[in-house]
Parts: structure tokens; sequence; C-alpha cells
């Protein structure tokens, strides 16, 4: 189940190097500038790449759990640096890491197994995410990197805006603001050329039309959100931003660690009844966690961590989430769509238990040995339930970079 990958992950210090560098062997076609600084004062860096009007921006880094984009992004402007073609009528421009901050949280840039993964893992409380804070806060008080990004999307006014994410474990799907005809066909080629599966029943995407196999398009502003209890609804996140000059976001998410199991189109022979199953262990698994923190929670007084208030927040997404499960009529009563809400419910308990861990072993906290125990066992059963095989790092660039430069393409097509 565990492998030592290939090559690690680029920090955010080595993109912006990298991308320097490219400026440096054509400075008649790139330019590398700073857009805006994160709560903390970290730069966020954007390299953009050709003159043409027409442009499209690629943003890496939104979450700090998923960092190929990172690698992806510099795989892509040394594309459009040697292929004169992609940049004869378009010009690219890259959102090295939207995230610094989190970047700078989030420590494990080679993962040997979902265990190693889950011992350095940071991914922000929703408002602190910078594509997510404008579903669940009020204009005033969006967090700096959501305003440089919103301002990037202004100046540029891309036809395409991509977005680059990942899954720790499980297949890839694509998410679109508005359909590109097209896209599904070189999707799925890249996909099954590079071993890669296609997640067809994501649960991020439940009840969204899907124009292919893994190709889901975001309802409209007026439908019912699939979890009725989720704070946030990307329809209100920067993801739409682009609507207002015409263009749309393309969500592309590319898997760490395989599992073949989640393209699976049989029908489900009780989904309901599954979906109840998983919320009771959803609920349990959390409650291990919420129990070692109100333990720790005397001990931990005046404590403002970014990694408590991220476990602290992911816990209490779970009670509704739950409810929804047991009360809803399943979006989807395909194998493939009820897999991807068991790793959904896997995975919130383990990433609330793997932050708070990082906290209670900083403090020396008596709470920490057993939180551990939970971190490896649990990641353990993810992997064996799922029977997991790393995906190549250059697999995942290259998957990632292919459905980009494709969704641009078909993009400007059916524009023009």
């Amino acid at each position: 189940m565990s492998h030592l990958p290939e090559s690690r992950y680029p920090t955010v210090t080595e993109l912006v190097s990298s991308a320097r560098a490219l400026g440096a062997q054509r400075p008649d076609l790139c330019t590398l500038r700073q857009v805006g600084a994160s709560r903390a004062g970290r730069p966020l860096h954007l390299l953009s790449v050709g003159r043409a009007r027409d442009a499209v921006l690629v943003v890496a880094g939104a979450h700090a759990n998923e960092p190929t984009g990172g690698a992806t992004v510099l795989a892509l402007a040394e594309r459009v640096l040697h292929e004169r073609a992609l940049r004869a009528d378009i010009s690219w421009h890259f959102l090295l890491c939207a995230d610094p901050d989190g970047a700078s949280l989030h420590v494990t840039p080679a993962p040997r197994s979902l265990f190693d993964y889950h011992l350095g893992f940071y991914r922000p409380a929703g408002p602190e995410q910078p594509e997510w804070s404008p579903a669940v806060l009020p204009p005033d008080r969006l967090p700096p990197e959501t305003r440089a990004l919103t301002g990037v999307i202004d100046e540029l006014r891309p036809f395409l805006q991509a977005t680059l994410h990942g899954t720790d474990l499980g297949g890839s799907w694509v998410q679109l603001t508005k359909d590109v005809p097209g896209l599904a066909e070189p999707f799925a080629k890249s996909a099954a050329e590079l071993n890669i599966p296609v997640e067809t029943g994501a649960s991020d995407a439940a009840g969204w039309p899907a124009s292919g196999p893994g190709v889901h398009v975001m309802p409209a502003l007026g439908a019912g959100a699939a979890y009725p209890s989720m704070p946030d609804d990307a329809r209100h996140s920067t993801w739409h931003h682009v609507h207002r000059y015409g263009g749309l976001t393309a969500v592309v998410e590319v898997p760490m660690w395989a599992s073949d199991l989640v393209d699976d189109p049989a029908r489900h022979p009780a989904p309901a009844e599954a979906m109840r199953r998983l919320a009771v262990r959803l609920r349990r698994d959390a409650s291990d966690v919420e129990r070692v923190l109100v333990q720790a929670r005397p001990r931990l007084e005046g404590v403002d961590d970014p990694l408590l208030r991220a476990a602290t927040w992911t816990l209490e997404l779970v009670p509704g989430l739950a409810a929804d499960w047991v009360d809803m009529v399943p979006a989807d009563d395909t194998r493939a769509y009820i897999g991807s809400v068991d790793a959904f419910a896997r995975r919130l308990p383990l990433r609330a238990a793997a932050m708070l861990l990082r906290v209670l072993t900083a403090a020396g906290d008596p709470g920490a040995p057993t939180l551990r125990r939970l971190v490896a066992t649990w990641s353990t059963s993810f992997e064996q339930r799922f029977r997991s095989r790393w995906v190549p790092l250059a697999a995942q660039v290259r998957h990632q970079a292919d459905t980009v430069v494709a969704a641009a393409l078909h993009a400007r097509e059916a524009g023009a």
C-alpha cells in the first residue's frame, strides 16, 4: 500500500525560483510579478506567458493539502513556452500558490503512505480558504488571498479559469461552472493512457449533470445544494467570479493514490441503507476525536492555532452532514457514488484527528498517543478498503496539464 514517490512536490519557494528562471529564458514572453500578499505577509506571485488578449488563468495551491498543482503550473508554463501554437491566440497566467500560508503548514512534500501524508496534514477552516471564503463570509471580511485572486480575475477577464485540485485517494474528475463541449473525450483519453481511474460518482459533484464520465457541470444558482447542511456553496466561490466577464471555471482533480473502485457504474443494491450506515460511522469516528479534544481543551486554553481552528471546524461539519445522509434520497445510486461518500466519511474524522494530533504533539499533551493510533488505524483502513496504488507524480502532472490545455482549447472554440 505504501510507496516512495519518485520525486517530491515543489515548495512555494522552489515554484517561485523556477518561474523566475523560466522568465529569464524568455523575458520577451514572460512576466513574474507579485499580485498580493497573504495574511502573514507572504507574496502571491503571478507568472504570465504570452501577450495575446484572450486569457487563461491557472490557479495552484488553493488547498494546501492538494500539492500537485504547483508542479503542474511549472509544466504548463514550460509547455506554453515551447509550443508556439498554444500562445498564438491565448495568453497564459499562472497563480503559483493561492495560499502560501497554508502551504507552509502542510508538511508532507513526499508522502510514502496515507499515514505519512496525514502526519503533516493541514487544510484550513472554510473561512480561511481563498476560493471558498466568499461562500461563507461577507465581502468586507474576505481574506487578502481571496481579494488578490479576484483582483487578478478582474484584471485579466479570462475566458477560462482552471483551478488545480487533487484528492488523497480516489480518481480524477472535472467540475465545470459551464459546460465545455468536447472536453470529456480528451479527459477520458488522458486518464486511460496514464492508468488513472475516472471518478464517475464524485461526492463533491453530487447531483450535478454530467457531460461525460467524470465531467460534471455545476447546477444553476437556484438549484438546491446536494448536502443542505454544508456551510459553503461552490456557486458562491471565486469559481463563479469569472462569469461576470463571460468566462467559466474548470476544476481539475487528480489523485495522489488511485483506487480502481471509484468508476463502478453498477447500481448499489441498497444505496439509502448504505448512506445511513456511513452516517453512523461518521458520527462514531468524529466522536472519538471530539472526546480527545474535549479532554484537552482546558490544557489548550489561550491557544490560537490554525491547525486547531481547522480541526474544530471540520468536526463541526459532521452532525449536519450525517443528518443529511440519513434523510436524503441518494443523488446517485451507483456503487461509484456510494464509494465516494464512503471516502468522504473517512476523510473528515481522519483529517480532524491528524490536525489535532499535530497541535497536541507540539504541546506535549497526553492525548497525542490516542490520536496517533486513530490516524494510523484509519489511514491503513482507508488504503485497504480502496486498494490504493500510488500515481507517479509525472502522471499526476501530465494528466492535470493535458486536461487544462484541452479545456482551454475547447472553451475557446465554443466561445469563438
